[in-house]
């Protein structure tokens, strides 16, 4: 009898919107593209100091570290960083910076000299070793410097 009880009450709940339940995805967590800071503060005078202010955010939201190595980030134009052996710790965030810089556990630095992500509109792609599609993130605008993914 209980048994049927609660089956009728999810039942209800399910036909009137109110059970939400995570998606498969989402219970297990993800690595995934979590904010692009496209347009560095101040004047673009291609300064490492402006250059590691352009960065994007990847995050893990899993429940196991990840060895990001081989994996790539990319841009519009084919700009394309790939890591090396780095692994990224379940609920960690690491930043991924335009310019030079000592990689450590929460940065990770492309070594370029000029910008790679453009200050109005951008698509960053973040793809496995084996070229697996992980996330996309898109922006279009000069309002804000950045993008919550």
């Amino acid at each position: 009898m209980l048994r049927a009880r609660t089956f009728a009450a999810v039942t209800a709940a399910a036909a009137s919107g109110v059970l939400l339940l995570p998606t498969q995805a989402q219970a297990a967590g993800s690595v995934h593209l979590y904010k692009i800071y496209y347009d560095s503060p101040g004047s673009d005078l291609r300064s490492n100091t402006s250059l590691n202010a352009e960065y994007v955010q990847i995050r893990n939201t899993t429940g196991a570290a990840v060895n990001l190595r081989g994996w790539t980030l990319t841009d519009a134009a084919n700009h394309k960083y790939t890591f090396g052996n780095f692994v990224l710790g379940k609920g960690k965030i690491v930043t991924v910076r335009t310019g030079r810089g000592t990689n450590s556990a929460a940065n990770v630095y492309q070594n370029r000299g000029a910008y790679v992500w453009n200050n109005d509109r951008d698509t960053a792609t973040l793809k496995k070793s084996n070229g697996a599609r992980i996330d996309t993130c898109s922006y279009n605008s000069t309002r804000v410097d950045y993008k919550w993914c």
